[in-house]
């Protein structure tokens, strides 16, 4: 389009025209959902919402140079989230960056199983743990949706955990409405709940642990320009078979978990019931009390770990969560 002539509004330059036009030139470079993200682009040029654009209005020469100055980031892949500073999650909206992983819907249904089964119990067993935290998404989406719940978000990244802490200011008072608290705890997810760490203390007496960890194996390189070039490598690598943070997590569940508590894991497509031992139901159903765990959890040596250990689907009917509850 010709900024400087629009010959269907004589010489006039609408929201209307230039929605179609980064439509369009988002399109041609294959940026999935165009129409979404060129209108996410548009209202925050303009400052106002999305859903508050008039078509039929003008567009000044400073806010049309705004639109151009997004759409060329955009359009070298730069995330839509980064050029936003946001991302919406469940209820609340959360400030995202360079350093942090950006939560996707296919977690919001995660969090979903972990709310749920914390909704069910009395008020002082409602405690949580959020394993490899991150911009704080479910952590902060429990606390603020599981009125007077206790939780934990552990992450270990500096830069990650100054987003999670970001984030939890800007929903103290939704947190404060539920009557809940979040506790930010920069730690290792593989070692927090061992002697001489912060969550040690809270062995045995967690009722629902989610984590959404690293999951790729170390030599997959992923498609997207946006996750490839833009995300941190530490919410994405996780050793050859992509299952070593993983491994950790169910550790560490073991241990926090009292018994018949639940743990909750994302996982890539690939890594399902189907796959056996490479996937995260598999490793789940293997797991064995050795003699170390056998002390930290209070399990007879040998023991079967997990049971009731279930595989769910996402959105768009893929395998993307396991499910399992801590054995007595």
């Amino acid at each position: 389009m010709n900024w400087d002539v629009d010959q269907t509004t004589g010489g006039r330059v609408t929201v209307r025209d230039v929605l179609i036009d980064a439509e369009r030139r988002l399109a041609t470079a294959d940026i999935p959902s165009p129409n979404v993200d060129a209108a996410e682009i548009i209202a925050f040029a303009l400052g106002v919402r999305r859903n508050r654009m008039i078509l039929q209005d003008l567009v000044t020469p400073e806010q049309r140079v705004r639109v151009e100055q997004l759409m060329t980031k955009r359009l070298s892949r730069v995330p839509l989230q980064h050029l936003l500073g946001t991302a919406a999650f469940r209820h609340i909206e959360l400030q995202v960056g360079p350093g942090v992983f950006i939560p996707r819907p296919e977690t919001e249904l995660v969090v979903e199983a972990g709310i749920r089964e914390l909704r069910e119990l009395a008020a002082p067993a409602r405690i949580a743990v959020d394993l490899c935290a991150g911009s704080g998404a479910v952590a902060l989406s429990i606390g603020v949706e599981v009125e007077n719940s206790r939780v934990y978000a552990v992450e270990v990244d500096d830069e990650a955990v100054r987003w999670t802490r970001r984030n939890l200011a800007a929903q103290e008072t939704a947190l404060t409405a539920a009557r809940s608290r979040v506790d930010v705890v920069q730690d290792d997810a593989v070692l927090v709940a061992d002697a001489g760490h912060r969550l040690a203390r809270l062995a045995g007496q967690v009722a629902v642990i989610v984590s959404n960890p690293p999951y790729i194996p170390a030599r997959m390189v992923p498609r997207e320009p946006e996750v490839r070039d833009y995300e941190p490598k530490v919410a994405l690598f996780a050793g050859e078979d992509g299952l070593d943070v993983v491994r950790g997590v169910l550790r560490t569940a073991a241990i926090l978990l009292k018994p018949g508590g639940m743990v909750v894991i994302e996982h890539a497509d690939v890594q399902g019931a189907d796959a056996g031992l490479a996937g995260v139901a598999g490793l789940a159903q293997s797991l064995v009390a050795d003699e170390e765990l056998s002390l930290l959890a209070n399990l007879p040596i040998g023991q079967i770990i997990w049971r009731e250990v279930v595989d769910r689907k996402d959105f768009n009917g893929l395998p993307r969560f396991t499910i399992a509850r801590r054995a007595s």
